[in-house]
Protein backbone atom coordinates (compact mmCIF):
# COMPACT_ATOMS: atom_id res chain seq x y z
CA UNK A 1 0.00 0.00 0.00
CA UNK A 2 2.57 2.28 0.67
CA UNK A 3 4.89 1.39 -1.59
CA UNK A 4 2.14 1.84 -4.68
CA UNK A 5 1.07 5.44 -2.85
CA UNK A 6 4.96 6.91 -3.18
CA UNK A 7 5.25 5.25 -6.62
CA UNK A 8 2.07 7.09 -7.92
CA UNK A 9 3.32 10.67 -6.07
CA UNK A 10 6.87 10.18 -7.70
CA UNK A 11 4.74 9.81 -11.18
CA UNK A 12 2.99 12.73 -10.91
CA UNK A 13 6.12 14.42 -9.63
CA UNK A 14 8.11 13.32 -12.43
CA UNK A 15 9.05 16.05 -15.20
CA UNK A 16 8.11 15.85 -18.77
CA UNK A 17 9.11 17.05 -22.14
CA UNK A 18 6.27 19.80 -22.23
CA UNK A 19 8.25 22.41 -20.92
CA UNK A 20 10.01 20.23 -18.47
CA UNK A 21 6.23 20.64 -16.32
CA UNK A 22 5.57 18.58 -13.85
CA UNK A 23 2.79 15.50 -14.90
CA UNK A 24 0.58 16.97 -12.33
CA UNK A 25 0.78 20.64 -13.35
CA UNK A 26 0.39 19.66 -16.84
CA UNK A 27 -3.53 17.70 -15.75
CA UNK A 28 -4.18 20.77 -13.87
CA UNK A 29 -3.82 22.77 -17.09
CA UNK A 30 -5.81 20.38 -19.06
CA UNK A 31 -8.61 19.97 -16.68
CA UNK A 32 -8.58 23.83 -16.22
CA UNK A 33 -9.27 24.20 -20.48
CA UNK A 34 -12.13 21.53 -20.19
CA UNK A 35 -14.17 23.61 -17.44
CA UNK A 36 -13.50 26.78 -19.64
CA UNK A 37 -14.55 25.04 -22.77
CA UNK A 38 -17.36 24.02 -21.11
CA UNK A 39 -18.04 27.18 -19.44
CA UNK A 40 -17.45 28.85 -23.21
CA UNK A 41 -20.14 26.44 -24.73
CA UNK A 42 -22.74 26.91 -21.82
CA UNK A 43 -22.41 30.91 -21.85
CA UNK A 44 -22.27 30.64 -26.17
CA UNK A 45 -25.75 28.84 -25.98
CA UNK A 46 -27.36 30.97 -23.36
CA UNK A 47 -26.48 33.75 -25.77
CA UNK A 48 -27.82 32.31 -28.71
CA UNK A 49 -31.12 31.67 -27.12
CA UNK A 50 -31.65 35.23 -25.83
CA UNK A 51 -30.85 36.26 -29.22
CA UNK A 52 -33.59 34.32 -30.56
CA UNK A 53 -35.92 35.62 -27.59
CA UNK A 54 -34.94 39.13 -28.53
CA UNK A 55 -35.33 38.64 -32.06
CA UNK A 56 -39.10 37.91 -31.53
CA UNK A 57 -39.25 40.70 -29.02
CA UNK A 58 -38.01 43.31 -31.64
CA UNK A 59 -40.67 41.44 -34.44
CA UNK A 60 -43.17 42.32 -32.10
CA UNK A 61 -42.03 45.97 -31.18
CA UNK A 62 -42.43 47.41 -34.46
CA UNK A 63 -46.35 47.12 -33.58
CA UNK A 64 -47.24 49.62 -31.22
CA UNK A 65 -47.74 49.29 -27.58
CA UNK A 66 -51.31 49.84 -27.82
CA UNK A 67 -51.93 47.18 -30.87
CA UNK A 68 -50.36 44.15 -28.58
CA UNK A 69 -52.99 44.83 -25.87
CA UNK A 70 -56.17 45.24 -28.20
CA UNK A 71 -58.47 42.27 -27.61
CA UNK A 72 -61.24 41.50 -30.15
CA UNK A 73 -64.48 41.76 -28.75
CA UNK A 74 -67.03 39.44 -30.08
CA UNK A 75 -70.58 40.08 -29.93
CA UNK A 76 -72.20 36.10 -28.73
CA UNK A 77 -75.60 34.96 -28.29
CA UNK A 78 -75.23 35.23 -24.69
CA UNK A 79 -75.77 39.67 -24.86
CA UNK A 80 -76.45 41.99 -22.12
CA UNK A 81 -79.48 44.09 -21.32
CA UNK A 82 -77.76 47.27 -23.37
CA UNK A 83 -77.13 44.57 -26.36
CA UNK A 84 -80.66 43.50 -26.68
CA UNK A 85 -81.91 47.00 -26.27
CA UNK A 86 -79.87 47.90 -28.96
CA UNK A 87 -81.19 45.04 -31.45
CA UNK A 88 -77.82 45.49 -33.32
CA UNK A 89 -78.72 43.38 -36.35
CA UNK A 90 -81.74 44.93 -38.40
CA UNK A 91 -85.37 43.13 -38.25
CA UNK A 92 -85.31 42.54 -41.84
CA UNK A 93 -82.94 41.96 -44.15
CA UNK A 94 -82.85 43.77 -47.97
CA UNK A 95 -83.29 42.22 -50.97
CA UNK A 96 -82.88 43.80 -54.57
CA UNK A 97 -87.12 44.12 -54.33
CA UNK A 98 -86.54 46.61 -51.74
CA UNK A 99 -84.38 48.87 -53.84
CA UNK A 100 -87.18 51.09 -55.54
CA UNK A 101 -88.34 51.58 -51.65
CA UNK A 102 -85.01 53.53 -50.76
CA UNK A 103 -84.08 54.87 -54.28
CA UNK A 104 -86.13 56.85 -56.37
CA UNK A 105 -84.46 56.51 -59.90
CA UNK A 106 -84.09 59.55 -62.11
CA UNK A 107 -85.72 59.47 -65.66
CA UNK A 108 -82.88 58.00 -67.51
CA UNK A 109 -82.88 54.95 -65.36
CA UNK A 110 -79.68 55.20 -64.51
CA UNK A 111 -78.64 53.18 -61.57
CA UNK A 112 -75.90 52.87 -59.23
CA UNK A 113 -72.88 53.29 -60.74
CA UNK A 114 -69.99 50.88 -59.14
CA UNK A 115 -66.22 51.43 -59.16
CA UNK A 116 -63.57 54.24 -58.05
CA UNK A 117 -65.09 57.77 -57.46
CA UNK A 118 -63.35 60.73 -57.52
CA UNK A 119 -65.12 64.65 -57.14
CA UNK A 120 -67.67 63.08 -59.13
CA UNK A 121 -66.82 61.25 -61.96
CA UNK A 122 -67.13 57.15 -62.36
CA UNK A 123 -64.80 54.40 -63.24
CA UNK A 124 -66.31 51.59 -64.12
CA UNK A 125 -64.45 48.02 -63.25
CA UNK A 126 -65.48 44.25 -64.14
CA UNK A 127 -66.59 42.82 -60.40
CA UNK A 128 -64.98 39.45 -61.85
CA UNK A 129 -63.31 38.97 -58.35
CA UNK A 130 -65.40 37.39 -55.64
CA UNK A 131 -64.42 36.99 -51.60
CA UNK A 132 -66.38 35.76 -48.89
CA UNK A 133 -67.63 38.70 -47.19
CA UNK A 134 -67.34 35.94 -44.17
CA UNK A 135 -63.21 35.56 -44.82
CA UNK A 136 -62.78 39.24 -46.99
CA UNK A 137 -58.62 38.24 -45.87
CA UNK A 138 -58.76 34.69 -47.35
CA UNK A 139 -55.30 33.77 -48.89
CA UNK A 140 -53.70 36.26 -46.43
CA UNK A 141 -52.24 35.43 -43.04
CA UNK A 142 -53.73 36.81 -39.88
CA UNK A 143 -51.37 38.34 -37.11
CA UNK A 144 -51.93 35.42 -34.84
CA UNK A 145 -50.87 37.57 -31.66
CA UNK A 146 -53.57 40.40 -32.37
CA UNK A 147 -56.12 38.18 -33.49
CA UNK A 148 -57.51 40.77 -36.03
CA UNK A 149 -56.41 41.64 -39.48
CA UNK A 150 -53.10 41.73 -41.71
CA UNK A 151 -50.39 43.47 -41.07
CA UNK A 152 -49.35 44.46 -45.15
CA UNK A 153 -46.00 45.51 -46.30
CA UNK A 154 -45.51 48.93 -48.00
CA UNK A 155 -44.47 46.88 -50.66
CA UNK A 156 -47.94 44.78 -50.55
CA UNK A 157 -50.37 47.97 -50.64
CA UNK A 158 -47.67 49.64 -53.56
CA UNK A 159 -48.65 46.97 -55.51
CA UNK A 160 -52.44 47.15 -54.43
CA UNK A 161 -52.89 50.73 -55.32
CA UNK A 162 -50.51 50.92 -58.49
CA UNK A 163 -47.60 52.50 -56.62
CA UNK A 164 -49.98 55.01 -55.11
CA UNK A 165 -51.41 56.42 -58.32
CA UNK A 166 -53.08 59.19 -58.87
CA UNK A 167 -56.00 57.85 -60.63
CA UNK A 168 -56.87 55.23 -57.60
CA UNK A 169 -57.56 58.49 -55.03
CA UNK A 170 -60.86 58.40 -54.15
CA UNK A 171 -60.42 60.83 -51.15
CA UNK A 172 -58.45 63.64 -49.38
CA UNK A 173 -58.19 64.70 -46.49
CA UNK A 174 -55.89 67.11 -44.16
CA UNK A 175 -54.48 63.76 -42.36
CA UNK A 176 -54.23 61.59 -45.26
CA UNK A 177 -55.43 60.21 -48.71
CA UNK A 178 -57.15 57.13 -49.51
CA UNK A 179 -57.17 54.92 -52.73
CA UNK A 180 -58.61 52.37 -54.09
CA UNK A 181 -56.64 48.96 -54.07
CA UNK A 182 -56.72 45.65 -55.19
CA UNK A 183 -54.68 42.59 -52.88
CA UNK A 184 -53.37 39.82 -54.22
CA UNK A 185 -56.18 37.53 -53.39
CA UNK A 186 -58.46 40.16 -56.05
CA UNK A 187 -60.33 41.88 -53.36
CA UNK A 188 -61.40 45.23 -53.28
CA UNK A 189 -60.10 47.48 -50.35
CA UNK A 190 -59.58 51.30 -49.44
CA UNK A 191 -56.32 52.55 -48.03
CA UNK A 192 -55.67 55.66 -46.14
CA UNK A 193 -52.15 56.67 -46.43
CA UNK A 194 -51.64 58.85 -43.18
CA UNK A 195 -49.69 62.18 -43.75
CA UNK A 196 -46.41 61.96 -41.66
CA UNK A 197 -46.88 65.80 -40.34
CA UNK A 198 -45.46 66.69 -36.94
CA UNK A 199 -46.14 62.89 -36.24
CA UNK A 200 -49.97 63.62 -37.19
CA UNK A 201 -49.72 60.14 -39.16
CA UNK A 202 -48.72 58.43 -35.56
CA UNK A 203 -50.80 59.85 -33.38
CA UNK A 204 -54.25 58.96 -36.06
CA UNK A 205 -52.88 55.85 -36.89
CA UNK A 206 -52.74 54.62 -32.97
CA UNK A 207 -56.33 56.39 -32.58
CA UNK A 208 -58.18 54.32 -35.62
CA UNK A 209 -56.28 51.36 -34.20
CA UNK A 210 -57.22 51.54 -30.84
CA UNK A 211 -60.67 52.57 -31.88
CA UNK A 212 -62.04 50.03 -33.99
CA UNK A 213 -59.70 47.81 -35.03
CA UNK A 214 -61.12 44.97 -32.22
CA UNK A 215 -64.45 45.69 -32.57
CA UNK A 216 -67.49 43.82 -35.31
CA UNK A 217 -70.45 45.68 -36.50
CA UNK A 218 -72.26 45.91 -39.45
CA UNK A 219 -72.86 50.06 -39.25
CA UNK A 220 -69.20 50.83 -38.77
CA UNK A 221 -66.35 50.42 -41.70
CA UNK A 222 -63.90 47.66 -40.85
CA UNK A 223 -60.25 48.09 -40.41
CA UNK A 224 -59.05 45.06 -42.49
CA UNK A 225 -55.09 46.03 -41.63
CA UNK A 226 -52.26 47.65 -41.49
CA UNK A 227 -48.68 48.62 -42.33
CA UNK A 228 -45.72 50.08 -40.79
CA UNK A 229 -42.52 50.84 -42.24
CA UNK A 230 -40.28 53.34 -41.19
CA UNK A 231 -42.05 56.75 -40.92
CA UNK A 232 -45.47 55.40 -43.44
CA UNK A 233 -48.84 54.46 -41.90
CA UNK A 234 -50.77 53.20 -43.39
CA UNK A 235 -54.77 51.78 -42.73
CA UNK A 236 -56.69 49.12 -44.57
CA UNK A 237 -60.44 49.11 -45.17
CA UNK A 238 -63.18 47.60 -46.39
CA UNK A 239 -64.10 49.33 -49.86
CA UNK A 240 -67.37 50.84 -49.40
CA UNK A 241 -68.98 51.72 -53.01
CA UNK A 242 -71.63 53.44 -52.82
CA UNK A 243 -70.52 56.51 -51.82
CA UNK A 244 -71.68 58.90 -48.55
CA UNK A 245 -74.75 60.32 -47.52
CA UNK A 246 -73.45 63.89 -48.12
CA UNK A 247 -72.91 62.79 -51.76
CA UNK A 248 -76.67 61.10 -51.97
CA UNK A 249 -77.78 63.70 -50.71
CA UNK A 250 -76.04 66.91 -52.14
CA UNK A 251 -73.32 65.56 -54.57
CA UNK A 252 -72.09 63.06 -57.04
CA UNK A 253 -74.45 60.85 -56.30
CA UNK A 254 -77.85 62.20 -56.73
CA UNK A 255 -77.92 62.24 -60.50
CA UNK A 256 -78.29 58.80 -60.29
CA UNK A 257 -81.59 59.16 -58.41
CA UNK A 258 -82.83 60.58 -54.97
CA UNK A 259 -82.99 58.41 -51.78
CA UNK A 260 -86.69 57.74 -50.56
CA UNK A 261 -87.96 58.91 -47.12
CA UNK A 262 -87.21 55.04 -46.30
CA UNK A 263 -84.29 55.03 -47.77
CA UNK A 264 -82.99 57.25 -45.75
CA UNK A 265 -84.33 56.32 -42.35
CA UNK A 266 -82.63 53.11 -43.24
CA UNK A 267 -79.44 54.99 -43.43
CA UNK A 268 -80.16 56.76 -39.87
CA UNK A 269 -81.07 54.06 -38.02
CA UNK A 270 -77.95 52.00 -39.27
CA UNK A 271 -75.97 54.91 -38.15
CA UNK A 272 -77.90 55.65 -34.71
CA UNK A 273 -77.15 51.79 -33.94
CA UNK A 274 -73.35 51.98 -34.89
CA UNK A 275 -73.19 54.80 -32.54
CA UNK A 276 -74.76 53.13 -29.97
CA UNK A 277 -72.76 50.63 -29.87
CA UNK A 278 -69.59 52.49 -29.78
CA UNK A 279 -71.52 54.46 -26.83
CA UNK A 280 -72.95 51.47 -24.75
CA UNK A 281 -71.57 48.08 -25.85
CA UNK A 282 -67.68 48.07 -25.58
CA UNK A 283 -65.46 49.18 -22.81
CA UNK A 284 -64.09 51.67 -22.97
CA UNK A 285 -66.97 53.65 -25.14
CA UNK A 286 -65.58 55.44 -28.03
CA UNK A 287 -67.10 59.12 -29.21
CA UNK A 288 -66.44 59.75 -32.67
CA UNK A 289 -66.10 63.04 -32.58
CA UNK A 290 -66.53 63.89 -36.15
CA UNK A 291 -70.15 62.82 -37.09
CA UNK A 292 -71.36 64.32 -40.73
CA UNK A 293 -72.84 63.11 -43.53
CA UNK A 294 -69.74 62.57 -45.96
CA UNK A 295 -68.40 60.45 -43.16
CA UNK A 296 -71.35 57.88 -43.26
CA UNK A 297 -70.55 55.53 -46.43
CA UNK A 298 -73.18 53.67 -47.74
CA UNK A 299 -73.34 49.90 -49.18
CA UNK A 300 -74.74 48.17 -52.14
CA UNK A 301 -77.73 47.50 -49.52
CA UNK A 302 -77.70 51.12 -48.36
CA UNK A 303 -76.52 50.17 -45.28
CA UNK A 304 -74.60 52.73 -43.03
CA UNK A 305 -71.07 52.38 -42.20
CA UNK A 306 -69.28 55.11 -39.51
CA UNK A 307 -65.66 55.81 -41.17
CA UNK A 308 -63.16 57.81 -40.46
CA UNK A 309 -62.02 57.49 -36.66
CA UNK A 310 -58.96 59.50 -36.58
CA UNK A 311 -60.70 61.81 -34.10
CA UNK A 312 -62.24 59.37 -32.15
CA UNK A 313 -61.49 59.27 -28.50
CA UNK A 314 -61.48 56.63 -25.93
CA UNK A 315 -63.58 56.85 -22.28
CA UNK A 316 -64.29 55.24 -19.62
CA UNK A 317 -67.86 54.63 -18.53
CA UNK A 318 -69.38 57.91 -17.46
CA UNK A 319 -66.21 59.59 -17.93
CA UNK A 320 -66.08 63.47 -19.60
CA UNK A 321 -62.82 64.91 -21.13
CA UNK A 322 -61.76 68.13 -21.39
CA UNK A 323 -59.91 69.05 -24.78
CA UNK A 324 -57.75 72.04 -25.32
CA UNK A 325 -58.10 71.95 -29.15
CA UNK A 326 -61.83 71.30 -30.38
CA UNK A 327 -61.43 69.55 -33.62
CA UNK A 328 -64.65 68.26 -35.89
CA UNK A 329 -66.78 69.78 -38.59
CA UNK A 330 -68.45 73.37 -38.64
CA UNK A 331 -71.91 73.09 -38.13
CA UNK A 332 -71.69 70.21 -36.49
CA UNK A 333 -69.64 70.72 -33.65
CA UNK A 334 -71.83 70.42 -30.52
CA UNK A 335 -72.37 73.90 -28.85
CA UNK A 336 -70.72 72.81 -25.33
CA UNK A 337 -68.06 71.20 -26.98
CA UNK A 338 -67.09 73.89 -29.45
CA UNK A 339 -67.21 76.86 -26.74
CA UNK A 340 -65.15 74.66 -23.78
CA UNK A 341 -64.04 71.86 -25.43
CA UNK A 342 -66.00 69.58 -22.58
CA UNK A 343 -66.32 66.17 -24.65
CA UNK A 344 -68.43 62.89 -23.93
CA UNK A 345 -71.27 60.79 -26.38
CA UNK A 346 -73.49 63.56 -26.23
CA UNK A 347 -71.52 65.76 -28.52
CA UNK A 348 -71.91 62.28 -31.02
CA UNK A 349 -75.46 62.39 -30.55
CA UNK A 350 -75.73 66.12 -31.30
CA UNK A 351 -73.90 65.34 -34.52
CA UNK A 352 -75.90 63.00 -35.52
CA UNK A 353 -79.39 65.10 -35.01
CA UNK A 354 -77.50 67.46 -37.06
CA UNK A 355 -77.23 64.59 -39.54
CA UNK A 356 -81.09 63.56 -39.44
CA UNK A 357 -82.08 67.29 -39.71
CA UNK A 358 -80.07 67.43 -43.33
CA UNK A 359 -81.48 63.95 -44.03
CA UNK A 360 -84.89 65.46 -43.33
CA UNK A 361 -84.37 68.66 -45.15
CA UNK A 362 -81.55 68.13 -48.15
CA UNK A 363 -80.13 71.23 -46.83
CA UNK A 364 -76.48 71.71 -45.70
CA UNK A 365 -75.88 72.32 -41.83
CA UNK A 366 -74.23 75.56 -42.61
CA UNK A 367 -75.20 77.47 -46.32
CA UNK A 368 -73.63 81.10 -46.63
CA UNK A 369 -75.84 81.45 -49.81
CA UNK A 370 -78.90 81.87 -47.86
CA UNK A 371 -80.88 84.57 -45.90
CA UNK A 372 -79.54 84.77 -42.80
CA UNK A 373 -82.03 83.37 -40.32
CA UNK A 374 -81.62 80.71 -43.05
CA UNK A 375 -78.08 79.59 -42.50
CA UNK A 376 -77.97 77.64 -39.87
CA UNK A 377 -80.00 74.99 -40.09
CA UNK A 378 -80.79 74.04 -36.70
CA UNK A 379 -81.41 77.78 -35.63
CA UNK A 380 -83.83 78.11 -39.15
CA UNK A 381 -85.43 74.16 -38.37
CA UNK A 382 -86.21 75.41 -34.79
CA UNK A 383 -87.92 78.46 -35.90
CA UNK A 384 -90.04 76.58 -38.62
CA UNK A 385 -91.50 74.38 -35.69
CA UNK A 386 -91.87 77.09 -33.84
CA UNK A 387 -94.09 78.65 -36.32
CA UNK A 388 -96.07 75.55 -36.78
CA UNK A 389 -94.77 75.61 -40.52
CA UNK A 390 -92.83 72.20 -40.05
CA UNK A 391 -94.47 70.73 -43.17
CA UNK A 392 -92.38 73.52 -45.02
CA UNK A 393 -89.09 72.09 -44.45
CA UNK A 394 -89.33 68.51 -46.14
CA UNK A 395 -86.55 68.31 -48.59
CA UNK A 396 -88.44 69.18 -51.69
CA UNK A 397 -86.37 66.68 -54.44
CA UNK A 398 -88.45 63.35 -51.97
CA UNK A 399 -91.67 62.69 -54.43
CA UNK A 400 -93.53 61.18 -51.84
CA UNK A 401 -93.59 62.67 -48.86
CA UNK A 402 -93.31 60.98 -45.16
CA UNK A 403 -96.51 60.37 -43.18
CA UNK A 404 -97.33 63.65 -41.08
CA UNK A 405 -96.46 61.04 -37.97
CA UNK A 406 -93.22 60.12 -39.07
CA UNK A 407 -91.99 63.54 -40.09
CA UNK A 408 -93.37 64.18 -36.58
CA UNK A 409 -91.28 61.34 -35.25
CA UNK A 410 -88.30 62.01 -37.39
CA UNK A 411 -88.18 66.13 -36.45
CA UNK A 412 -88.87 65.54 -32.80
CA UNK A 413 -85.87 62.97 -32.53
CA UNK A 414 -83.53 65.36 -33.84
CA UNK A 415 -84.52 68.40 -32.04
CA UNK A 416 -84.14 66.21 -28.92
CA UNK A 417 -80.37 65.39 -30.50
CA UNK A 418 -79.34 69.03 -30.70
CA UNK A 419 -81.23 70.59 -27.15
CA UNK A 420 -78.45 73.13 -26.23
CA UNK A 421 -78.39 71.17 -22.92
CA UNK A 422 -75.88 68.22 -23.22
CA UNK A 423 -77.62 66.58 -20.19
CA UNK A 424 -81.00 66.45 -21.80
CA UNK A 425 -79.69 64.88 -24.82
CA UNK A 426 -80.95 61.41 -25.26
CA UNK A 427 -78.49 58.73 -25.48
CA UNK A 428 -78.03 56.97 -29.03
CA UNK A 429 -79.38 53.49 -27.65
CA UNK A 430 -82.74 55.58 -26.97
CA UNK A 431 -82.81 57.50 -30.44
CA UNK A 432 -82.34 54.02 -32.23
CA UNK A 433 -85.75 53.14 -29.94
CA UNK A 434 -87.42 56.35 -30.85
CA UNK A 435 -86.52 56.06 -34.74
CA UNK A 436 -87.75 52.34 -34.55
CA UNK A 437 -91.00 53.30 -32.52
CA UNK A 438 -94.29 54.13 -34.07
CA UNK A 439 -95.59 56.36 -30.80
CA UNK A 440 -94.35 59.84 -30.59
CA UNK A 441 -91.80 60.04 -30.35
CA UNK A 442 -90.24 58.31 -27.02
CA UNK A 443 -91.41 54.57 -26.49
CA UNK A 444 -93.41 54.94 -23.30
CA UNK A 445 -90.47 52.49 -21.32
CA UNK A 446 -87.92 55.49 -22.60
CA UNK A 447 -90.46 57.91 -20.93
CA UNK A 448 -90.75 55.82 -17.62
CA UNK A 449 -87.13 55.68 -17.50
CA UNK A 450 -87.25 59.66 -17.72
CA UNK A 451 -89.62 59.99 -15.22
CA UNK A 452 -87.81 57.84 -12.87
CA UNK A 453 -84.86 59.87 -12.96
CA UNK A 454 -86.63 62.94 -11.73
Amino acid sequence: MGGGGSSFSFDLSKKTHIFHLKVWVLMSIFVGISVLVALLLLWSCRASSNSRKKSRKNHSRMIPVLSREIKEIRVDDHRNDIEMDLDLDYKYKFSEKDSDKLLKKNDDGIGIAIGSRKSGSFKNDDDHHSVSVSSPLAGLPELSHLGWGHWFTLRDLESATNKFSKDNVIGEGGYGIVYRGQLINGMIVAVKRLLNNLGQAEKEFSVEVEAIGHVRHKNLVRLLGYCIEGTHRLLVYEYVNNGNLEQWLHGAMSHHGHLTWEGRMKILLGTAKGLAYLHDAIEPKVVHRDIKASNILIDDDFNAKISDFGLAKLLGAGKSHIVTRVMGTFGYVAPEYASSGFLNEKSDVYSFGVVLLESITGRDPVDDSRLVHEKNLVDWLKMMVGAKRSEEVVDPNLETRPSTSALKRALLTALRCVDPNAEQRPTMSQVVRMLESEEYPIPREGRRRQKDKH
